[in-house]
């Protein structure tokens, strides 16, 4: 992973690369155009999850769930946080949380949409069976349930001249609004959509930190996950 450790942090920031950052500028060498890494891949394969629901397309969700089943998810550690707002007073404040679906989720909602289709069922219990294996990339993820009103602010600290990604994938819930800056103030990047999922990836100049700002716009609580590579 090229998230940087908690134990290597102040070292890390404190000697940047020299001669690549413009000290006017976003600390940023380069966006978009990378391959896909474990951050992006899960995030696509939530979109594809979405598509396949929309369209009951068994098929569809399988897919989705053996992209997803391809990440090594992990737990990471703790990362500065701030939550600011005024929560909003819901008729569902008591209601159970719910969160982005998983591998097991997506499978079982393809056997759902499968039916008796013989032939789909067995390539489920096939992707079940395999599992894990033939990883292709990681992904460290943490869970934040907040609720409508609410805005959290990450402090996210990554390499210089290392591929970044930065992906929030909600419940579905509620909208949620996602900023990404740079220690500067600098946008890097924005989602101003109606989604409560966005992704993004770049190439920092310089070793930094960069703050995710994700903004609850909706009355229900939203529980996102921020996955970093």
């Amino acid at each position: 992973m090229r998230l940087l450790s908690t134990l290597c942090l102040s070292a890390a920031l404190a000697a940047p690369i020299s001669g690549l950052a413009d000290t006017n500028g976003p600390n940023i060498l380069s966006q978009g155009g990378a391959a896909p890494g474990g951050a992006r891949i899960f995030a696509i394969a939530q979109d594809l999850y979405q598509i396949g629901l929309a369209n009951k397309d068994a098929l569809t969700v399988l897919t989705a769930a053996r992209l997803a089943g391809s990440v090594a998810l992990q737990e990471g550690g703790e990362l500065k946080k701030e939550t600011t707002g005024t929560a909003q007073e819901t008729a569902n404040a008591d209601a159970q949380d719910s969160a982005p679906p998983s591998v097991a989720d997506m499978l079982n909602q393809a056997k759902i949409l499968a039916g008796e289709d013989d032939l789909l069922l067995s390539l489920i219990d096939d992707a079940e069976v395999e599992g894990t294996r033939g990883r292709v990339g990681g992904a460290i993820q943490r869970l934040s349930r907040l609720p409508g009103g609410l805005t959290d602010v990450w402090e996210v600290p990554f390499y210089g001249s290392a591929q970044s990604e930065i992906a929030i994938i909600g419940d579905g819930d509620s909208n949620l609004d996602v900023q990404i800056a740079d220690a500067n103030g600098h946008t890097i990047c924005v989602d101003l959509s109606a989604s409560d999922k966005m992704m993004c990836d770049f190439v920092p100049a310089e070793n930094g930190y960069f703050y995710v700002t994700v903004q609850n716009k909706g009355e229900e609580k939203n529980s996102y996950y921020l996955l970093t590579n």
